[in-house]
């Protein structure tokens, strides 16, 4: 990691955070994927019964993301990203550098760890039968539409159910905005690059036929198309 960084980042602690019992840099800085607009991401722990809190500022002319917790509250963020089958804060604990160090670190970064390991909990056969019911929907929908701009539209909502449709059937973590993508790559490149160049020919040349292929295969791949018989709280 970026020298600079790690020392700005222990300045940054001891000013804004001087009571708190660990900090760890997660994110790009870490990933080594920084850009020019990467902002440095910042976990800090505090002693029970300090505030749970978010906040955005610059520091030095860095943008930083600073988020706060104490070993109560972060388990608890551990769950609900868990529930929601989005690791978000598991993966930054994961990947972290710690800046101040305590044993509680170690624990949480072993914790981490071990939960993006396990996965997510698997869809039951009602979950996965109500969500094949709604890809079939959607694709069905795209498959038909004749005006561009509602075609846009639909392959917009397309794009992030597909994909968070074949993770989930497929017993994977799932991704916001660019981690969807990593997480497709993370599971099989050829696959991610099937997906990447379909939606692609369909929102720059119009071409549907790629998108409604994979689609349909995915599907297939977790038990096919459903709509006959489909119901919900009948």
């Amino acid at each position: 990691m970026n020298t600079e960084i790690l020392t700005l980042t222990n300045e940054l602690v001891s000013d804004r955070f001087p009571k708190s019992l660990a900090a760890m840099i997660a994110g790009s800085h870490v990933r080594g994927r920084a850009t020019a607009t990467s902002d440095i991401d910042l976990i800090v722990l505090m002693p029970t019964g300090a505030r749970t809190y978010r906040e955005s500022f610059l520091y030095e002319g860095y943008p930083v993301e600073a988020f706060i917790y104490t070993e109560a509250t972060i388990a608890d963020f551990f769950e609900a990203d868990r529930a929601r089958r989005r690791p978000s804060l598991q993966r930054m604990v994961a990947e972290a550098v710690p800046i101040r160090v305590h044993p509680l670190v170690d624990q949480l970064k072993a914790e981490a760890s071990r939960q993006l390991l396990a996965g997510p909990t698997p869809w039951t056969v009602e979950q996965l039968n109500q969500n094949r019911y709604f890809l079939t929907d959607l694709l069905d929908d795209f498959i038909g539409v004749e005006d561009r701009t509602e075609g846009l539209a639909i392959a917009t909502r397309l794009f992030d159910q597909a994909a968070s449709f074949h993770l989930t059937a497929s017993g994977r973590w799932l991704g916001q905005g660019k981690w969807l993508p990593r997480e497709l790559t993370a599971l099989s490149q050829a696959d991610a690059d099937r997906f990447s160049d379909a939606f692609d020919r369909y929102f720059r040349f119009d071409e549907k036929q790629a998108v409604i292929s994979l689609i349909e295969t995915w599907l297939m791949q977790h038990g096919g198309r459903h709509f006959d018989g489909f119901s919900i709280g009948k």
